[in-house]
C-alpha cells in the first residue's frame, strides 16, 4: 500500500550543540557537524557583519537605506517594505533582529556592499575567519537555496562571537518588541523568553527544509549557556528541547571557570576591486563606503601606562617620502621577531637627528597596551583635530596606507602627525595636529576618493 505523506510532516534532521560560552567548552553534541539548512539563523551572521561595518564607520546607524525591488520582493516572514521606500539603518536591524524580516535582511545587505552576492561573499570571509568550517552562505536571509547550509557547532560559535563580540547590540536578541520604523515589532521567541528562567536571546528560524532551529543564550548565577538546535518538529517541541539543553549545560557546567573570549575575527571591510596602491604597486584592501558624519563612540581607553613613542624630524620623513618613490617598498608582510609586539619598520638610514629632537621610552607597556606609533613630528601650533582612515590588520600596512595618503593628498594633511594605534581588533591608521577646518576639508577630500574617513575630536572622541 502507498501512503503519501505531506512534505510539511517530513521532519528535517535533528542537530544539536550545548556550550559553556563563558570557556567555549562543549557539554553536548548530537550531529553537530551535520550540513544542514540554517534558516533564519542566518540573520545572526547578516547582524554581525553589519554591526562590524557600523562599529568600522563603513555606515552609520541613522544612514537613510532605499528600498530595492529585491529587498521588497523577499516573501515572509516581511517587514512590509516597498520598493522606494527610504528607512533608517537601526530600524532594519531591529525587523531583522526581532521580527526576522526577510526584506530588512536583504535591505541591510545592499545598504553595506552595494549587492546580496556580494554580502554573501563578505559573511562567508568573516564565517571563515571564526573557525565556522562546514558553513556556506548564498543570501543574507536564511530562506532555503542550494549549497547555503550550516552546522549546530558552527552557528554556537557564532552566537558566542555575537554575544562577546557585540554586547553593546546583544539586547536586541532578548526584546519582546520594538519599534522599527514603519511599525513596531515581535520578538519570533516570546515564549521562550517568558519562560525560561535567564534567557536573552539569541535567534529563531524555520523553513520546511530546515525544520524549527534555535540557537538561545542564557545567563543563571554568572554561568552562561548557548544551546543551538536544528530540526526541531514545531515552536513548541523545539522549545521544550532547547529548555532541556540549557539545563542540562548548567547541571554539567562548573560554577566556576576561567574566562576565554573567543578571539575576534581581524576586520578586513569592503573588498575594493581597483584601489591600485601607487606608490607601492600593490592593491590595498581598504573600506571603501562614503565617509559618514556620525558614528559610533570609540570605547574608553584603558589606564594603561603609554606604549614606547617613536619619533622622527621632517627631514627624516622627506626622505623617507623621497625613498619610497623612488625604490618601492616591499609589499609582503615582513617577519615579526620573536617577542615583538608590532612587524619592524623598514629600513630607511635617514641622517642623524638633529640635537633638539629628543626621545623618550616609557617602562614596559601593560600586557596588551594601546600602542601609538608617531611617524611625523607635529607643526600644528596646537591645531588638536585628527582623521582616521581605517583600521588595519598590521601596523606595517597602516603605515603604508598613511603615507600613501600623504602623498596623494599633501596640500590638506601637510605639517600633520601620522599616528598608528593599536586597537584590540587592529591598528588604526590616523593624522593628527590638524584644525577642525582642515580635519573636515581632509575628510570630504578624501570621501570623494572613495576613502572612508571619520574625523577625531580634541580627546580621541569621533
Amino acid at each position: 500500500m502507498l501512503v503519501v505523506v505531506p512534505l510539511s510532516a517530513i521532519a528535517a534532521p535533528y542537530a544539536a550543540m550545548v556550550m559553556d560560552a563563558r570557556s567555549g567548552e562543549v557539554l553536548h553534541a548530537h550531529n553537530a557537524d551535520t550540513r544542514l539548512h540554517p534558516a533564519s539563523l542566518t540573520k545572526m551572521m547578516t547582524l554581525y557583519v553589519v554591526f562590524e561595518a557600523v562599529e568600522n564607520g563603513e555606515i552609520g546607524l541613522d544612514t537613510m537605506v532605499t528600498i530595492s525591488q529585491h529587498a521588497a520582493s523577499e516573501p515572509p516572514s516581511k517587514l512590509g517594505l516597498r520598493a522606494g521606500q527610504k528607512i533608517r539603518l537601526r530600524h532594519l536591524i531591529r525587523a531583522a533582529a526581532i521580527k526576522s524580516a526577510n526584506d530588512a535582511a536583504t535591505a541591510l545587505a545592499e545598504a553595506i556592499e552595494g549587492s546580496e552576492a556580494r554580502f554573501a561573499r563578505r559573511m562567508n570571509r568573516t564565517a571563515k575567519a571564526m573557525g565556522m568550517t562546514r558553513t556556506t552562505f548564498k543570501n543574507a536571509h536564511g530562506l532555503t537555496e542550494s549549497g547555503h547550509l550550516s552546522t549546530a557547532r558552527d552557528m554556537t560559535i557564532l552566537g558566542r562571537h555575537v554575544f562577546y563580540d557585540y554586547p553593546e547590540y546583544y539586547n536586541l536578541f532578548s526584546r519582546i518588541t520594538a519599534d522599527a520604523g514603519v511599525r513596531k515589532v515581535y520578538h519570533t521567541n516570546r515564549a521562550l523568553l517568558n519562560s525560561y528562567r535567564g534567557a536573552d536571546g539569541i535567534k529563531t528560524g524555520y523553513t520546511r527544509a530546515a525544520g524549527f532551529n534555535l540557537v538561545a543564550s542564557a545567563e543563571r548565577g554568572g554561568e552562561r549557556i548557548i544551546a543551538t538546535v536544528f530540526g526541531g518538529n514545531s515552536t513548541a517541541s523545539r522549545n521544550a528541547k532547547v529548555a532541556e539543553l540549557l539545563d542540562l549545560g548548567f547541571r554539567k557546567a562548573p560554577s566556576r571557570v576561567a574566562l576565554h573570549k573567543p578571539r575576534r575575527p581581524a576586520y578586513a571591510g569592503r573588498m575594493q576591486d581597483s584601489a591600485p596602491d601607487g606608490a607601492f604597486g600593490k592593491t590595498v584592501r581598504l573600506a571603501t563606503a562614503a565617509a559618514v558624519k556620525r558614528s559610533l563612540r570609540p570605547q574608553m581607553r584603558p589606564s594603561v601606562e603609554p606604549a614606547p613613542v617613536v619619533l622622527a624630524s621632517k627631514e627624516d620623513i622627506e626622505q623617507a617620502i623621497m625613498a619610497a618613490q623612488e625604490t618601492r617598498l616591499p609589499v609582503e608582510e615582513p617577519k615579526i621577531a620573536k617577542g615583538s609586539a608590532t612587524p619592524p619598520l623598514p629600513k630607511i638610514n635617514p641622517e642623524p637627528r638633529p640635537a633638539d629632537l629628543v626621545l623618550t621610552r616609557t617602562s614596559e607597556p601593560a600586557a596588551d597596551p594601546i600602542q601609538e606609533v608617531v611617524t611625523r613630528v607635529s607643526t600644528s601650533g596646537g591645531r588638536n583635530w585628527g582623521i582616521n582612515i581605517g583600521r588595519y590588520q598590521s601596523q606595517y600596512e597602516a603605515q603604508k596606507v598613511l603615507l600613501q595618503t600623504a602623498l596623494n593628498e599633501m596640500s590638506t594633511l601637510d605639517g600633520s602627525l601620522r599616528k598608528v594605534v593599536r586597537r584590540p581588533t587592529g591598528f588604526d591608521a590616523n593624522f593628527m595636529g590638524l584644525s577642525r577646518e582642515t580635519a573636515d576639508l581632509a575628510c570630504r577630500r578624501l570621501a570623494a576618493k572613495q576613502v572612508t574617513c571619520f574625523m577625531i575630536q580634541p580627546g580621541g572622541g569621533a
